[in-house]
């Protein structure tokens, strides 16, 4: 089933950018900011680093665990990051025991 999100997402890694839907996701990211300036209103962002990281980082590891199936060393490894760290990371995000 995980490796099926992929194919409907219709996404793709083209110059070590990953495109979705033909837009690179730094553009989508880049967008979104935008929007969240705009949003504000000329009040100031406190903690905006925590906040994206906060938003982005639980759906990624969420989404790429169900790709890797369950598997927590595939994940790591497609993360680029160890398995230590990973288990800690969703330890934080709820998303283990």
């Amino acid at each position: 089933m995980g490796k099926k999100i992929v194919s409907r997402a219709s996404s793709r890694k083209q110059d070590g950018k990953i495109h979705v839907n033909q837009k690179p996701l730094c553009d989508l990211t880049e967008e979104a900011l935008t929007s969240y300036f705009e949003m504000l209103n000329g009040h100031q962002p406190n903690a905006l680093y925590e906040l994206v990281i906060g938003e982005v980082e639980k759906p990624l590891l969420r989404t790429v665990l169900d790709y890797a199936e369950g598997n927590q060393s595939l994940a790591a490894d497609i993360l680029g990051i160890n398995r230590g760290t990973l288990r800690k990371k969703l330890r934080q995000h709820g998303l283990v025991n």
